[in-house]
Formats: C-alpha cells, structure tokens, sequence
C-alpha cells in the first residue's frame, strides 16, 4: 500500500513553518517533493524566501515553480533545511541517502540553524540499519574501496540504474550496505568508513535534526521535539 498519503501530509505541515524572509534547503526524495510544491504554492501566494537544493532534482521542481534560488558558491547559512529521511530512530539520528543525495543533504543540514525532518509514520524505527546505508564513493579505484569496507563487514551492491551504475549529481558512485545484522556501534563504524580514501561521505546523520514532522495515513501530519 502507498504511503504517499501520509508523504504529502508531512511535507504540506512542514511548509507552513517556512516565514517570509527565510533562506530555505530544499531536501531530496518522496517526500521533499511534496513540501517543494508546498512551498511553490505558498510563494504563488507571496511568500519571498530564498532557497538552495540538495539535488538537480529538487532544483529543476523549485526552479520551475519560481523559487528563488540561492547559488551553491553562495551559499553560508541556512534558516531552515527540510528534508526526509530513510529512517530515523528515537534518539534522531538517521540514516538518509536513498534520493542520492546524502553528500549535499549533509553539506546543507549542516548550513542550517534547524534541520526540520519530514517522516511518514513507517520511517520511525527503534534501531538504525532496517533500511541500506547508502556510502558515496569515487568511481576512481572503486573496487579498492569496496574491498576497505568489506574488512569493516560493510557489504553491498553498488546502486544501478536499470542496467547502468548510478551516478551521483557529483559524479560519483553509491554503495548501498546491508546492515540489518550489524550489531556493533554505528558511530565508530561510521568513523572508520570515514577514513577510507575514496570514501565521499555516508548515510549516518549524527546531531543534526531538529523538529520532526510525521505524517500518517488517514492525512495528519504532527510536530515533534522528540521522538
């Protein structure tokens, strides 16, 4: 069953917290899609904000819409980033990088004053790894890194496109982990995988979210504090 009931009623709450005057980020996925076209609604209507997106994607929607965009060599801080996530457990970390956007999403979560999350209900988990972890790495010696992360039991399928390798909008290439049965501490792991050269950045989103809206089924959506 779809859940894109529950998608748009979180992105059309979070929406409605963008003020006038506010430089925005614009996430990237299902969900971000429906609080872009929100957010187009709103400044139909006369909204005046300014915005920078994490993804080719989001900015073609937002540009078409007539947002405002803020030029990435532009960019220093954020009012507010509103983005969704893959998942996102109690204590509100995240793993984020199904839309393929995870380095950018990071770069503009970390510009911004608040990371307002957009949930629907079944991205709430009580452990992280239910969903891959997405790690962007460089096409350059890619088979070298897969072998570094195999050693840290970091074991995937590098993310295709139909028949091709999907590339990032940085050029690069995303390994999708299957963590499901690690039990160790996703943190140290996180470092680790870090350090690797080639390594871009991972789908491990530690400290950065603020509210979070979830939206269900039936067409609610509610703000949270906590989780």
């Amino acid at each position: 069953m779809s859940n894109d009931k529950a998608k748009q009623a979180a992105g059309y709450k979070a929406a409605e917290l963008v003020e006038d005057g506010m430089k925005v980020g614009l996430g990237t996925g299902s969900t971000a899609y429906f609080f872009i076209e929100k957010l187009i609604e709103r400044c139909k209507s006369g909204l005046k904000i300014e915005a920078i997106a994490t993804s080719k994607k989001s900015s073609d929607q937002a540009k078409a819409g007539g947002i405002k965009l803020i030029p990435c060599d532009q960019l220093e801080y954020l009012d507010i980033d509103v983005d969704g996530a893959d998942e996102i457990n109690l204590q509100k970390q995240m793993i984020k990088g199904g839309g393929g956007a995870l380095f950018r999403e990071k770069i503009i979560a970390c510009s911004a004053r608040e990371m307002i999350v957009i949930v629907s209900e079944d991205k709430i988990v009580e452990k992280l790894g239910e969903h891959a972890l997405p790690i962007e790495i460089t096409s350059y010696g890619y088979p070298s890194i897969i072998e570094k992360l195999r050693r840290l039991d970091v074991v995937g399928e590098i993310r295709k496109d139909k028949e091709k390798f999907y590339v990032t909008d940085n050029g690069n290439l995303i390994l999708d982990a299957n963590m499901k049965n690690y039990s160790g501490d996703f943190r140290e792991l996180d470092t680790k995988i870090i350090k690797i050269p080639g390594v871009i950045e991972t789908g491990l989103f530690w400290n950065l979210a603020g509210r979070v809206v979830i939206g269900y089924n039936d067409g609610r959506a509610e703000i949270k504090g906590a989780l």
